[in-house]
Protein backbone atom coordinates (compact mmCIF):
# COMPACT_ATOMS: atom_id res chain seq x y z
CA UNK A 1 0.00 0.00 0.00
CA UNK A 2 1.03 3.34 -0.74
CA UNK A 3 2.94 5.71 2.30
CA UNK A 4 0.24 8.24 1.20
CA UNK A 5 -3.31 6.83 2.37
CA UNK A 6 -3.73 5.87 6.21
CA UNK A 7 -5.02 3.27 7.75
CA UNK A 8 -8.10 5.16 9.82
CA UNK A 9 -9.82 2.85 12.98
CA UNK A 10 -13.02 3.83 14.95
CA UNK A 11 -10.40 4.93 17.58
CA UNK A 12 -8.20 6.81 14.79
CA UNK A 13 -11.02 8.28 12.75
CA UNK A 14 -11.98 11.95 14.49
CA UNK A 15 -7.58 12.65 14.52
CA UNK A 16 -7.09 11.88 11.02
CA UNK A 17 -10.16 12.91 9.26
CA UNK A 18 -12.40 15.02 11.53
CA UNK A 19 -9.39 17.03 12.37
CA UNK A 20 -7.57 17.43 9.17
CA UNK A 21 -6.37 20.08 8.27
CA UNK A 22 -6.88 19.10 4.60
CA UNK A 23 -9.41 17.77 2.88
CA UNK A 24 -10.08 13.92 3.32
CA UNK A 25 -11.12 11.27 1.05
CA UNK A 26 -12.06 8.06 3.04
CA UNK A 27 -12.62 5.20 1.22
CA UNK A 28 -14.72 2.39 3.28
CA UNK A 29 -13.81 -0.69 2.48
CA UNK A 30 -13.36 -4.39 2.85
CA UNK A 31 -11.13 -7.26 2.23
CA UNK A 32 -13.23 -9.23 0.89
CA UNK A 33 -15.29 -6.71 -1.60
CA UNK A 34 -13.89 -7.42 -5.50
CA UNK A 35 -15.13 -3.56 -6.03
CA UNK A 36 -13.01 -2.75 -3.57
CA UNK A 37 -10.06 -4.07 -4.51
CA UNK A 38 -10.58 -2.91 -8.09
CA UNK A 39 -10.91 0.46 -7.26
CA UNK A 40 -7.61 0.44 -4.84
CA UNK A 41 -4.86 0.82 -7.01
CA UNK A 42 -6.94 4.13 -8.19
CA UNK A 43 -7.07 5.69 -4.45
CA UNK A 44 -3.25 4.50 -4.40
CA UNK A 45 -3.26 6.54 -7.51
CA UNK A 46 -5.35 9.56 -6.27
CA UNK A 47 -3.18 10.04 -3.07
CA UNK A 48 0.00 9.81 -4.90
CA UNK A 49 -1.37 12.55 -7.45
CA UNK A 50 -2.90 14.70 -4.83
CA UNK A 51 -0.30 14.62 -1.90
CA UNK A 52 -0.01 17.73 -0.05
CA UNK A 53 -4.17 18.74 -1.09
CA UNK A 54 -5.83 16.23 -0.09
CA UNK A 55 -5.17 13.52 2.52
CA UNK A 56 -6.57 9.87 1.63
CA UNK A 57 -7.84 7.34 4.67
CA UNK A 58 -9.03 4.07 4.35
CA UNK A 59 -11.39 2.14 6.80
CA UNK A 60 -12.03 -1.66 6.67
CA UNK A 61 -16.08 -1.77 7.56
CA UNK A 62 -15.38 -5.23 8.95
CA UNK A 63 -12.59 -4.17 11.88
CA UNK A 64 -14.46 -0.46 12.60
CA UNK A 65 -18.10 -0.92 12.84
CA UNK A 66 -18.79 2.70 14.98
CA UNK A 67 -17.21 4.68 11.93
CA UNK A 68 -19.27 2.68 9.44
CA UNK A 69 -22.23 3.14 11.43
CA UNK A 70 -22.34 6.50 11.97
CA UNK A 71 -21.53 7.28 8.61
CA UNK A 72 -24.50 4.80 7.13
CA UNK A 73 -22.28 3.29 4.89
CA UNK A 74 -24.33 -0.09 3.57
CA UNK A 75 -22.71 -0.27 -0.14
CA UNK A 76 -18.91 -0.33 -0.34
CA UNK A 77 -16.72 0.65 -2.23
CA UNK A 78 -18.32 4.05 -0.18
CA UNK A 79 -15.79 6.68 -1.13
CA UNK A 80 -16.93 10.29 1.43
CA UNK A 81 -14.81 13.41 1.13
CA UNK A 82 -14.35 15.50 4.03
CA UNK A 83 -13.88 18.98 4.53
CA UNK A 84 -13.48 20.93 7.94
CA UNK A 85 -14.37 17.65 9.54
CA UNK A 86 -17.56 17.63 7.46
CA UNK A 87 -18.52 15.07 4.93
CA UNK A 88 -19.41 17.22 2.02
CA UNK A 89 -19.93 14.44 -1.28
CA UNK A 90 -19.77 11.06 -1.77
CA UNK A 91 -19.70 8.20 -4.29
CA UNK A 92 -20.74 4.59 -4.19
CA UNK A 93 -19.30 1.66 -6.92
CA UNK A 94 -15.60 1.25 -8.08
CA UNK A 95 -15.25 4.05 -10.47
CA UNK A 96 -13.09 4.66 -13.35
CA UNK A 97 -10.14 7.02 -12.58
CA UNK A 98 -11.78 10.05 -14.72
CA UNK A 99 -14.70 9.61 -12.58
CA UNK A 100 -12.71 10.10 -9.14
CA UNK A 101 -10.67 12.97 -10.11
CA UNK A 102 -14.20 15.10 -11.72
CA UNK A 103 -15.25 14.06 -8.45
CA UNK A 104 -12.43 14.93 -6.53
CA UNK A 105 -11.72 18.28 -8.61
CA UNK A 106 -15.62 19.77 -8.10
CA UNK A 107 -14.65 20.02 -4.33
CA UNK A 108 -10.58 20.87 -4.11
CA UNK A 109 -10.96 23.63 -7.01
CA UNK A 110 -12.59 25.17 -3.97
CA UNK A 111 -10.06 24.64 -1.25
Amino acid sequence: MSSNLIQATDATFEQEVINSSLPVLVDFWAPWCGPCLMVAPVIEQIAETYRGRLKVVKVNVDENPVVSARYQIMSIPTLILFKGGQPVDSVVGALPKNQLVNFLSRHLAQA
